[in-house]
C-alpha cells in the first residue's frame, strides 16, 4: 500500500469533501468525486443531474452506479480494475454500497471540492 493510500485509509472519508469508501477484495478503498473525476464519469455517462433523478427515481443500473465509483476512485492499487469493482458490489448487494453512492450523489448536487 502506497503512503498516500495508507494515510487516506487511516484517516478514513472526508464527508465534507464528498468522499466515501467501498471494500474491494477485502480491502477499504477511497471515492473522491473531484471536479476532474465527475467530469470523466459525465462524458461516460451524460448529465449527472439526469443521473441523479434516475438515482432518486430508483432506476439507476448497476452499470452506472459503478461507472460512477470507477472515475471516483483515489489512490487505488493498480491490480484493482473495473471488472473487480464490479465483481465485489455485485457480491455486497446494492446495501453496502448504499452509503457510498449516497456520498457521491450528495457531492454531485453539492458541487465537487
Amino acid at each position: 500500500m502506497s503512503g498516500a493510500r495508507q494515510a487516506d485509509a487511516l484517516r478514513g472519508p472526508n464527508a465534507l469533501r464528498g468522499e466515501a469508501s467501498l471494500v474491494v477484495r477485502g480491502e477499504r478503498l477511497m471515492l473522491r468525486p473531484s471536479f476532474a473525476a465527475l467530469v470523466a464519469a459525465e462524458e461516460e455517462l451524460g448529465p449527472l443531474f439526469a443521473l441523479v433523478e434516475r438515482a432518486g427515481a430508483g432506476e439507476l443500473r448497476l452499470a452506472e452506479m459503478i461507472a460512477l465509483f470507477w472515475h471516483c476512485r483515489h489512490g487505488w492499487p493498480e491490480a484493482i480494475g473495473r471488472a473487480e469493482l464490479g465483481e465485489a458490489v455485485g457480491p455486497q448487494g446494492l446495501f453496502a454500497a448504499t452509503p457510498a453512492l449516497k456520498a457521491v450523489l450528495r457531492q454531485i448536487l453539492a458541487g465537487a471540492g
